[in-house]
């Protein structure tokens, strides 16, 4: 998952996500470069189901690639916390983000994204909390059990139990 694609799919299901990324790969033939981005009419962004704040996002991530001020070289060598550090300084681009591209595109396997609603579901729903957790309750559960270095492969497998437990639905 690049962070155009985590810009794409935030506050959106996987679905819908997934639609709007091939809408707007498809219109660019692949993977469009920061220079065509900048210059597509916002209203033809609309049109392939961006919001205008998503449009903004976007091409403030392509803003900053254009003048340097983001370097994607080199990036997987960098410290996670360096990584998001760098990244937030994107508009519309928040540790969610981050840590979507920290786990899909650079393959981390020790970051748990604390503020995704599917991860507080789960672990509310199999840990048998009464209510949603905290971030904080989160970093407990993951501590008490252990998960670290593996944090993203404990987060895989809440998302996946959602999708098995009848009781998120």
């Amino acid at each position: 998952m690049s962070l155009l694609k985590a810009i794409i799919g935030q506050q959106l299901s996987v679905a819908s996500a997934r639609a709007i990324n091939t809408r707007f790969l498809n219109f660019y033939k692949g993977d469009p470069k920061p220079e065509i981005i900048i210059n597509t009419n916002d209203e033809k962004l609309r049109e392939l189901g961006l919001s205008f704040p998503k449009i903004k996002y976007i091409k403030d991530l392509s803003n900053k690639i254009i003048t340097k001020e983001i370097n994607f070289i080199n990036i997987k060598n960098k410290p996670d916390e360096q990584i998001i550090e760098e990244l937030t300084k994107i508009k519309g681009v928040g540790v969610w983000t981050v840590h979507m591209f920290l786990m899909f595109t650079l393959g981390r396997t020790n970051i748990l994204p604390v503020g995704d609603l599917g991860i507080k579901k789960a672990i509310m729903l199999n840990y048998s909390l009464k209510k949603m957790p905290t971030e904080e309750k989160v970093k407990q559960v993951a501590e008490k059990n252990n998960w670290s270095p593996y944090n993203s492969v404990a987060a895989w497998y809440l998302w996946r139990s959602l999708e098995m437990n009848p009781e998120s639905i």
